[in-house]
């Protein structure tokens, strides 16, 4: 049996050590993710980082230093596929990178585990959950601010709501204004919101203006006997 003949109780410790640094620590990455209920949470972040671990450990004993380091490659880039399923995109919304970076970070613990790189792993998972933790105040004070739309770089859009029958004139009149001002249109959209009314919305090329002229486009806007209401937003982009 090649297993007796192979078996050394040194490379099975060392094997046992890696995988299990690496499940700990997969473990406090895990309990965090899992605690703020994320896609992702303890076990799947517990069996990246024992699987990354187990890859690299192999081939670091069949294969010495150089299987290593190719077999840490494809981890790099499988990883990608699983945090990809994380992803969901909703509209302009996209949920779920911070998790699939999670999920890739603790892909690099287990690595580093199964390299026999235990302080490395263990720094690694320190800044994995500071990253998830210590920089959220820091991220919402950031979010609280108010989007200065003289400087940043947003999704400008202006909308309008008419009657169905007067649609098309509403729309050039939207477009006319607009560009009268110096704001080309990418596009409009024409949704019916019920059969008396239609919103007409058009994107904005740009991605800086000003707030009072484009005031000004909306009161020119509301002063056209076809335009029920108007308005304008902005948003970040993605």
């Amino acid at each position: 049996m090649r297993f007796l003949q192979t078996f050394q109780l040194q490379d099975f410790l060392d094997t046992f050590l890696s995988l299990f640094t690496a499940f700990v620590l997969g473990t406090l990455i895990g309990v965090e993710r899992q605690y703020r209920q994320r896609s992702a949470g303890l076990r799947t972040n517990v069996l990246v980082a024992v699987g990354a671990a187990a890859f690299v450990d192999l081939a670091y004993h069949l294969a010495s230093a150089d299987g290593a380091v190719r077999v840490i490659a494809y981890v790099v880039s499988g990883i990608g596929f699983l945090g990809a399923g994380a992803i969901m995109k909703e509209g302009t919304n996209v949920r779920g990178l911070n998790t699939a970076a999670t999920l890739w970070a603790s892909a690099a613990v287990g690595a580093c585990a199964g390299a026999d790189m235990v302080a490395q792993s263990a720094l690694l998972t320190l800044f994995v959950l500071a990253g998830n933790t210590l920089l959220r105040p820091l991220v919402n004070a950031i979010d609280r601010i108010p989007l200065n739309a003289h400087v940043s770089e947003a999704h400008y859009e202006v909308s309008v709501t008419t009657d169905p029958d007067r649609a098309a004139d509403v729309r050039d009149v939207l477009t006319e204004r607009l560009e009268a001002a110096s704001y080309p249109v990418r596009e409009t959209k024409v949704v019916h919101r019920s059969d008396d009314h239609v919103e007409i919305t058009a994107t904005l090329v740009s991605q800086a203006a000003d707030p009072a002229e484009l005031d000004t486009v909306i009161a020119e806007l509301t002063k056209d006997p076809g335009v029920s209401h108007a308005t304008w937003n902005v948003s970040a982009l993605e």
